[in-house]
């Protein structure tokens, strides 16, 4: 697992080629439902619209099960896989792109339709705000309330921890979400830390 780059929000971009209107919209969609849900909602918007291709990479970069895309009536392999080439080449994952295309009367071929809706979303791209994304898990135990600044303070200064939540009762219960690839270092260097007292684990 590694980090890797997500939309941080959904946008529209225009371009105008040979009198034929290409509209970009790319939103995050951390799911193939998701992605599902997004390219209806463009279709639903723009229903007079001869074509809204599609790709998307609901998952992350690399994830061949997340992968998805359609010419939605151009000729094949001019639309969708374009498209789709560009968002994995980008790196970004959870990302879904819908092209819609009003022809504008000139055909542009299929060398010329490549060009369009792959480089319409690689400009689409360049102006889209992304974040990182850190693969995390979340590890649970419980502890006594003396060791509780101790596991805090060497969690905050040794590991990229993305959220700690505590129930208290007659012991401290932990939920630490942290960086997947940093998991297991961080079992082991708690239980060495409380001299064995303390036990995370993985939350399946």
């Amino acid at each position: 697992m590694s980090e890797y780059k997500i939309p941080t929000e959904t946008i529209s971009h225009h371009e105008e080629i040979k009198k034929s209107t290409f509209l970009v919209h790319v939103a995050h969609t951390p799911t193939v439902d998701d992605a599902k849900a997004f390219i209806r909602s463009i279709n639903d918007a723009y229903p007079d619209a001869r074509h809204n291709c599609w790709a998307h990479v609901a998952g992350a970069p690399g994830g061949s099960h997340v992968l998805g895309f359609s010419d939605d009536g151009e000729p094949n392999g001019t639309a969708g896989k374009p498209m789709l080439n560009v968002l994995m080449g980008s790196g970004i994952g959870e990302i879904t792109a819908v092209t819609t295309r009003y022809f504008g009367g000139i055909k542009l071929g299929t060398g010329g339709l490549v060009r369009a809706y792959g480089g319409s979303l690689n400009n689409a791209l360049n102006v889209l705000s992304t974040a990182v994304k850190v693969p995390s898990v979340l590890l649970t135990g419980e502890s006594d309330y003396a060791l509780q600044g101790v596991i805090e303070q060497h969690l905050a200064s040794q590991y990229q921890v993305l959220n700690i939540q505590h129930t208290f009762a007659a012991t401290i219960g932990w939920q630490i979400e942290i960086d997947a690839r940093e998991a297991k270092l961080a079992i082991q260097s708690i239980f060495d830390l409380t001299h064995g007292s303390v036990t995370m684990k993985l939350q399946k």
